[in-house]
Parts: structure tokens; sequence; C-alpha cells
């Protein structure tokens, strides 16, 4: 619980200090006098006063705030050329802007430096998805997927490799997905409806790719080392079965004793075949080596590439977060997959608990996540403000206080309708106030 609460003052502190820090800016470039600088809502616990403005920490830690001069039309105004309302529609754009923007540059830093620290991934997420074996008590099993499929599509939109598919499919927890799949050379549709599991009600899949286990380790003196295997062969194949499992070699391995049994093994490009004879040692028939349950390839970027990767990798978030909201509106999407306050605790204590490198990788995500959310037309948002600014630039004149004021109404009840509903996500997430709601 510790762990989680300094998780995620640490990830939520940076990034509305970053994204306040970017209105801040902006503004002070532009000559607009900044009143008020305040991380967090509600009363102010500490504060200090530096020239005309009052830099705050206040007690609802949940968002920030930049309090301009003549920022509402129905503040006391001098017409002075330091207030907000007195600059032009460009000037207080990139006022409105900035903050979101911060907020996709922090993202794009964040997963650079997370990248240039190098990283062993799995080899199959980057290859085409070919199933490699489906679970029998699956949906995918009872809708007639099968091993050797290659699946093109989801619901229409393309994909790719492993990685594209399982962020595609993930946010479809009980909702009807139509595979397209190529088998045989022909083109077919299947559809099934994934399960949720866990707390976050994530999409069940139950196919997974072809996966060859890697050597990563070998014994000196035992028959793997005398065979010739070393750490990094990868196992394409052994005995007669080829694309084997981690599971099924080790099969092989214990129904081999004292016999020979050849193994196909990638490395350095090329396939070649190398005989091992598993022997018995402490009661168990091994060939005394380490072996993971899939290949991994290792991401050591260079400066320059980590920005390129991150780039890459952010405009691959964006799609999945774009997908995720648009699929709210059009129900593709579970309105459980959301995630509040309590949730983002939750994720950002569990990434602490595996290091900084993951912590800065989920920072930067929320980061991306905060900027693009912020740039939704939604009234009291600033997507909603610059989408005012747009129509009034259009219309050649400025809408009366009464016309914003609705306006601002409807973006906020849709605001504090969209909190509830991710705060009571959350709420159901924990087992004990989860028993109290006997409608569950």
């Amino acid at each position: 619980m510790t762990t989680s609460i300094l998780a995620f003052a640490f990830v939520i502190g940076i990034l509305v200090f970053v994204h306040e820090l970017g209105h801040f800016l902006a503004a002070r470039r532009i000559g607009v006098r900044v009143l008020t600088f305040s991380l967090g809502f509600g009363p102010k616990l500490l504060s200090v006063r530096r020239g005309d403005t009052e830099y705050c920490l206040s007690a609802i830690p949940l968002g920030g705030y930049v309090k301009m001069a003549g920022e509402n039309a129905e503040d006391a105004r001098t017409g002075a050329d330091d207030e907000f309302l007195s600059k032009s529609k460009w000037q207080r754009f990139q006022v409105l802007i900035m903050g979101p923007v911060m907020n996709l540059v922090l993202a794009l830093v964040v997963m650079a430096i997370v990248l240039y620290q190098g990283a062993q991934v799995p080899a199959f997420d980057r290859e085409p998805v070919i199933v490699g074996s489906v679970l029998p008590s699956s949906v995918e099993a009872a809708a007639g997927i099968q091993r050797g499929d290659r699946i093109v599509s989801v619901n229409g939109s393309p994909v790719s490799n492993w990685e594209e598919f399982s962020w595609m499919i993930t946010p479809k927890a009980n909702r009807q997905v139509t595979l397209g799949i190529i088998r045989n050379g022909e083109e077919k549709f299947i559809q099934f409806t994934p399960k949720g599991v866990g707390k976050y009600e994530a999409a069940e899949v139950g196919i997974l790719p072809i996966m060859h286990p890697e050597i990563t380790a070998v014994n000196k003196g035992e028959p793997a080392a005398q065979a010739g295997l070393e750490p990094g062969d990868v196992i394409m194949a052994a005995g007669s079965d080829r694309d084997v499992s981690r599971d099924r070699v080790i099969e092989l391995i214990k129904s081999h004793e004292s016999q020979p049994l050849p193994l196909d093994i990638l490395r350095g490009g090329t396939i070649r075949q190398i005989v091992v004879t598993p022997h018995r040692t402490n009661n168990v028939v091994r060939i005394g080596a380490t072996i993971s349950a899939t290949q991994v390839r290792t991401v050591k970027p260079g400066f320059l590439e980590a920005f390129k990767l991150s780039a890459e990798r952010n405009w691959e978030w964006t799609k999945m977060i774009v997908n995720t909201l648009v699929g709210l509106f059009t129900r593709e999407t579970s309105i459980r997959q959301l995630m509040g306050p309590v949730g983002i605790a939750d994720v950002s204590g569990t990434a602490a608990e595996q290091g900084w490198i993951s912590l800065f990788g989920l920072m930067a995500m929320l980061s991306l996540n905060l900027g693009l959310i912020n740039l939704m037309p939604v009234p009291v948002l600033d997507g909603g403000h610059i989408t005012i600014l747009a129509l009034e630039g259009l219309s050649r004149r400025d809408f009366s206080i009464k016309v914003k004021e609705k306006m601002l109404l409807a973006g906020f009840v849709l605001l504090v309708t969209l909190m509830a509903t991710v705060i009571y996500n959350d709420l159901t997430r924990i087992q004990w106030i989860e028993k109290l709601m006997p409608w569950r």
C-alpha cells in the first residue's frame, strides 16, 4: 500500500507539474501575468510567493492549475496587456496547447530513456500473427481457429504482428470480435466473444504464437556442453517435431534417456543439427541446460535510435488509445477498461516494485494518455477551450458569457460522470468493497 501511494504521488506529481509548467511558460513568454501555479486542487497546504505568482501545493492531488490574470470574461479586468483575454486568439491558443504538448514531449523523452537502457523482449512480438497453438477450452478453439492460421485483421483493421494483435484484442472483453485469417491460401472470417479476466477485465486470449525455446545457460561437462550447445541457441525442432514448445522439448529429453536426440538449432542465422544424449543425474533425466520458453531479442539502441523507437512506440500507443476511446462510443470497448486514481496507484505500485525502468515506462504511457485526453474537444479540458477559440475564429465573433457557461457546464457534467464511473470501477476491484455491493 505504501509503495502504491508513493509511486502514485511521484508519477502523478511529475505529470501534473510538467503539464502546468507548459501553460505557465507559454503564458510568461507572451507576457501574461500568472497569479497562481498550483499542484493539486482545493485548500492550499503550502505556498510561497515570487513576484506576481503564488506557487502552492494543494490538498487534492488529482491535477493542478495555472491561474492567469484576466483569464475569464467574468474576472475583474482592466484591459491591461498582461491579461490573458487581452491577447490574440493565436497567443491564447499557444498557452492552451502547451500543457498537452509538454505531456507528449515527456512521453517521448521518458520512453527514449527507458529504451536506451536496453531490454530483452520476446522475438515473436514483431512476427506475423501465425497461430502456434490454441488452448482447448478457449472461445477461439470453439470458434474454429486452428494451428497455422495467420490472423491478418481484427474487426476489419489490419494487424501485422503479435504486439499489435495484443493491443487490439485486449480491450475487446465481452465484445464480439471478427478475425480475418488466411488458411491454406484462402481468407476466412471467424467471430467469437473473448471473456474478460482479471480485475481490469482484459480480454482472455486463448491462442499462442509459435514460440521457439532458447538455450540460456549450459552446464560444463554435461551432455548439452559435450554436444556443442551454446547459450543463445534457438531450438527449431527436436526429434521429428518441428516448432516445438519448451514443454515438448523437456518431454522429449525425458523420453530419450541414454538415447541420441537430434535438435535443429538456429545460431547466427544458420540452422544446424546437434545430437545430444540425455543422461540421468539425481534421478532426473536431463541434458544440463537451462531452456527458456521463447526466443528473445535484445533491444539496445543508440541515443538517437532510442528516440526513433520511442516515437514509434508512442505512435502505436496513440493508435491504441484512440481506438479505445472510439470504442467507448461505439460500445466495442467495455467501460470496465477504464481506471481511476485507485487503479493508477495500484499499477504504479506494481511497476515500482519491478524497478524504475518499469515505473518510468508506465509514466511515459500515462503522460501520453494525459496529453491526448486533454486535447479532446470537451469543454473544461484544454481541447475544449481550443475548440471554443476555433469556433469563435470561424464565426468571427466571441460567444457570450452565457453560451460559454453552458458549454463549460456540459463539459463539467461529462467529466464528473466519467470520474464517477472510473472511481466506481476502481472500488469494484477491491474485494472487501465489492462484497458490500449486493447488485454485483
